[in-house]
């Protein structure tokens, strides 16, 4: 089995944190919450979404311009932005490598306490944070002070309302915006 909040190498199963467990071949790729027995449904992500999953494709480009991985994925991605959510939230994040079961579609798999777009406005709070930061950095300050005044005006939650009235979220078609 799956250990919480560590890819676990070959694993069929993966214990919820709501304590259930799930076999991760019920899992499919245009899955976006797993109805659970527990009675609340989960997130669930696969390392093949994109980003676009949440955010605009202009926004994903910049993210993966500013942004350097010192690891095996090659450009910031899914990966990484959940490995984001896992470390804000590590008692409400399960996850599994199932690299070596060529069945499943996917390499890695994270499901959440949470559903998914409880998960969507998780993971845009987050990527205005690494925004923020970023900016903070900035020697421009009339760029710092643009930034700060409409990140005060951003809304997350009607940005997620409307990103997914935009997009399909109800198959495995889903597309970029």
């Amino acid at each position: 089995m799956a250990e919480p909040r560590v890819p676990g190498g070959g694993a069929s199963e993966l214990d919820l944190p709501c304590g259930r467990t799930v076999d991760v071949h019920e899992l499919h790729m245009g899955m976006r919450d797993y109805r659970c027995d527990c009675g609340e449904s989960h997130a669930v992500v696969m390392d093949v979404h994109p980003l676009s999953r949440w955010v605009p494709e202009a926004t994903v480009e910049t993210l993966r311009t500013a942004i350097d991985t010192a690891d095996d994925f090659g450009e910031f991605g899914t990966p990484h932005l959940l490995g984001m959510v896992t470390e804000e939230f590590p008692e409400s994040v399960v996850s599994a490598d199932v690299s070596d079961d060529g069945s499943v579609g996917y390499a890695l798999v994270w499901m959440t306490d949470f559903d998914a777009r409880r998960l969507h406005s998780v993971v845009v709070e987050l990527i205005v944070e690494l925004m923020e930061h970023a900016v903070s950095h900035a020697s421009d300050e009339s760029a710092v002070s643009e930034f700060e005044e409409q990140m005060f005006e951003f809304d997350v939650e009607e940005f997620v309302r409307v990103y997914r009235e935009q997009r399909d979220f109800e198959d495995e078609f889903d597309r970029a915006v």
